[in-house]
């Protein structure tokens, strides 16, 4: 309880005001009561003077002459019934000749100084001519007394005696008690009221603090919506108001900070690289879908701190051998390769809040695709070259032959088809490497009509009618009735079907079976030319379509092939908005889909 702030102000409110009235009180009170004595010193010398001034017989120099008058005037003055007067005579022994006391008879005659009540040292001292008084306790009765003694004079200034009178303080100790039990229970009423208006204060004070502890313990759980009610233009109600305007920035601002971290996720999240964060122990702290992907893993297993070394299925960078006070080690770039796929890595080190280096962002770039393309590119070049090589060597072979006399027409004439057969071998890969460019810059004018593609498909096989019966191949046509034409450019399907025909004819063995079909699915029409040849093997169906690719190379070339009919039919296939699919088993046979869109634009 007395760790609130409330108590506390309540507890110290209390022992101010404590503290203050007991030190008032005795302050008070002992003020009080030294003000009561001296009063009572004053009337007692007071009285005394009086009783001097106004007793003939005790201006005589002798006072055992009159003691008898003496004692009468004692008695027949009026002192308090708590006031005791005695008259002290002799020089060499202070004897008590006159008292008021009850006792009188038994005091009289006596040494002062022996007598209990009276105190010693203040006779001597009216004896020496001093004034004196004294207060203390009288130990027979357990009360206070006031003792005032003064000496008499003679006509010489000589000390003739000495009138002692002593007062109970009785009324003095009342008073003073009386004094302390008021004081008590106005400390009391006191520390009540202040304990009443401490709560009070205290709660004007602890409310809006606790309120404010509320609101910041909801902000805390993720709740902005968080204000203070201002009650006053004091501390407090400056502090409510700051914590208002606290709200409204922080609410701002993680407004602003939860926008640019969905930025941030969101270029993450769709970035094509992939990027992992790597702390200074290894460890991973940040992964993009893209690079969990390609580490084959989840997030969950990311959130286990999964070390950089052991998620990446090939050691590619050693973060043990990365010194991070060595600014040379913290940046490099290394190329990969990871099931078919190749990527780019290149790292460098990131600055956590202190500009200490926190680790290392890592960014994998998949450049497959333009490490296939420079393979392409390469091979592309090699095909073309070793392409022409053939027929230019042979070509020059031959002229230097026919430049040499002495050869006869007839062999003449043989070296002239062979010249010939390889100028045309070389312009139809020219020609197709032209169609081809003009295929890739979109440069071809299709020549669109409607156009009967079973009559094309019929007009096709007739021309192929000769290689067909040449090699004996059973041919099976299949095409729907009724089927509509299609808007397409005729010379350049007709290109296609072609090629696809001619393949299955030239790849599939004397007696083999070739079957074509054509029919309509879904405003699509397909061709499919299936035949039980040689079939491709599983590695090069992928690449099937690819710029002078064989997969017999030697066999191809001698079938008078350039490598370049398939990929030519894909592109002009996909250029009328189709598809070209091909399946195969290798040693069983092919199979080719042609589907074209039957009104194409």
């Amino acid at each position: 309880m007395f760790s609130t702030i409330k108590w506390k102000f309540i507890v110290v409110y209390f022992l101010l005001v404590f503290i203050a009235m007991v030190i008032v009180g005795i302050f008070i009170i002992s003020k009080l009561e030294t003000q009561q004595i001296a009063n009572i010193t004053s009337n007692m010398e007071q009285r005394i003077e009086t009783i001097l001034r106004s007793s003939s017989y005790l201006a005589e120099d002798d006072w055992l002459s009159v003691q008898e008058e003496i004692q009468e005037t004692v008695n027949e003055w009026r002192l308090g019934t708590n006031e005791t007067l005695y008259v002290i005579f002799g020089d060499e022994v202070p004897t008590i000749i006159a008292s008021t006391s009850r006792s009188n008879h038994r005091v009289i005659g006596q040494n002062a100084l022996s007598i209990n009540k009276l105190d010693p040292t203040l006779i001597l001292k009216a004896y020496e001519g001093e004034k004196a008084n004294k207060t203390g306790e009288d130990p027979n009765e357990n009360t206070r007394e006031n003792h005032v003694v003064y000496p008499a004079f003679t006509g010489v200034g000589k000390v003739k005696g000495v009138i002692y009178m002593v007062t109970d303080l009785e009324n003095v100790t009342i008073t003073v008690n009386e004094s302390r039990k008021i004081l008590t229970n106005a400390t009391l009423i006191a520390l009540l009221i202040t304990v009443f208006l401490g709560y009070l204060i205290a709660s004007s004070i602890t409310e809006p603090i606790r309120d404010v502890t509320k609101k910041a313990e909801e902000m805390s759980r993720g709740n902005f919506d968080q204000f203070v009610e201002v009650r006053s233009d004091d501390e407090i109600g400056q502090l409510a108001s700051m914590f208002n305007h606290l709200t409204l920035k922080l609410k701002e601002t993680i407004q602003e900070m939860d926008l640019e971290r969905s930025k941030l996720d969101t270029i993450f999240s769709y970035m094509a690289e992939g990027v992992i964060a790597v702390d200074t122990n290894g460890e991973i702290i940040h992964a993009n879908p893209i690079a969990l992907e390609l580490l084959n893993m989840k997030k969950i297993e990311l959130e286990k701190n999964m070390e950089f070394n052991k998620a990446l299925p090939l050691q590619l960078i050693n973060i043990n051998d990365i010194d991070y006070n060595n600014e040379k080690t913290l940046e490099g770039e290394i190329n990969f390769e990871i099931d078919s796929q190749v990527y780019k890595v290149k790292y460098a080190p990131f600055k956590n809040e202190k500009k200490d280096i926190g680790g290392l962002i890592i960014v994998f770039q998949d450049i497959t695709k333009e490490h296939k393309l420079d393979s392409i590119r390469k091979e592309f070049v090699a095909n073309v070259s070793h392409e022409l090589k053939t027929p230019i060597t042979t070509i020059k072979s031959y002229t230097e032959t026919l430049m040499d006399t002495g050869i006869d027409h007839e062999l003449s004439m043989q070296f002239l088809s062979v010249i010939d057969n390889e100028c045309d071998r070389m312009a139809r890969l020219v020609r197709d490497l032209l169609q081809l460019s003009n295929l890739d810059y979109q440069k071809t004018i299709w020549k669109k009509e409607e156009v009967s593609l079973a009559k094309l498909l019929k007009d096709v096989l007739q021309k192929l009618d000769f290689a067909i019966k040449e090699k004996k191949h059973e041919l099976i046509l299949d095409i729907e009735d009724n089927l509509p034409n299609i808007v397409i450019d005729k010379d350049a399907i007709e290109r296609v079907i072609i090629n696809i025909v001619s393949n299955s004819i030239k790849y599939t063995n004397d007696k083999g079976k070739i079957k074509v079909s054509l029919k309509m699915l879904d405003e699509y029409m397909y061709i499919t030319v299936e035949d039980n040849g040689l079939g491709i093997p599983e590695e090069d169906k992928r690449r099937i379509f690819e710029r002078f690719y064989r997969v017999e190379k030697g066999r191809s070339r001698d079938l008078g092939g350039t490598g370049l009919g398939l990929s030519i039919a894909k592109q002009i296939i996909e250029a009328h908005g189709g598809e070209i699919v091909l399946e195969s088993i290798f040693g069983e046979g092919t199979t080719v889909e042609i589907k074209l869109p039957l009104n194409y634009v």
